[in-house]
C-alpha cells in the first residue's frame, strides 16, 4: 500500500443490496453471515420482523429492510442475514444480496442529504461517493431500535 493511501483515513463496510441500491455498514458490527435460516412467525409483529432464528441455541430477531423500507417483499435465493448485536440482543438484517468487503477514504464521504424522506433519513448515518454508485451508509443503533423493531 502507497504512503498516499496509509496516510488517509480508510473505513471497512459490509455491502449489500437492497432492490438495485448498495447500503453498508461497519464490518466491525458484523458477527457472521448467514444464509436464510427457517423463521419462526411471531403474531401480531410489525411487518418487518419476519420471525426468529434459532442459532445455536441463541434467538435471534429477523429484520426485512426491503420491508422496513416500504419496499416490495420478495424472496430470492441470494437473500441473505447480516448477524449483528444490538445491546443484549441479536438481530438478523434480511437483505437481498451480499457484496463484498468495501474499503472507502473519509475524502469521499457526504453527510446525508437534506431532501431525503425523514421516515429514511433518520436511519442513513451518511453516503459515500464510488466511482460507479452510492454507497449508503446504516445507522445500525436507530434501525434496530426498540422502538422501531
Amino acid at each position: 500500500m502507497s504512503n498516499e493511501l496509509s496516510g488517509s483515513n480508510l473505513e471497512q463496510y459490509c455491502g449489500f443490496k437492497i432492490g438495485d441500491d448498495s447500503f453498508a455498514i461497519s464490518v466491525l458490527r458484523v458477527q457472521e453471515i448467514i444464509r436464510q435460516h427457517s423463521l419462526t412467525i411471531i403474531p401480531k409483529s410489525p411487518k418487518h420482523i419476519k420471525g426468529l432464528i434459532n442459532l445455536r441455541g441463541q434467538i435471534v430477531t429477523a429484520v426485512s429492510l426491503r420491508t422496513m423500507f416500504e419496499l416490495e417483499d420478495s424472496q430470492s435465493e441470494q437473500q441473505m442475514n447480516i448477524i449483528v448485536q444490538i445491546g443484549e440482543d441479536l438481530y438478523a438484517v434480511i437483505v437481498d444480496e451480499i457484496l463484498d468487503v468495501i474499503e472507502v477514504s473519509n475524502e469521499t464521504f457526504e453527510h446525508t442529504p437534506e431532501n431525503i424522506d425523514k421516515r429514511l433519513s433518520e436511519y442513513i448515518s451518511g453516503v459515500h461517493k464510488l466511482k460507479d454508485k452510492l454507497l449508503i451508509l446504516l445507522d445500525l443503533d436507530k434501525l434496530l431500535a426498540t422502538e422501531q423493531v
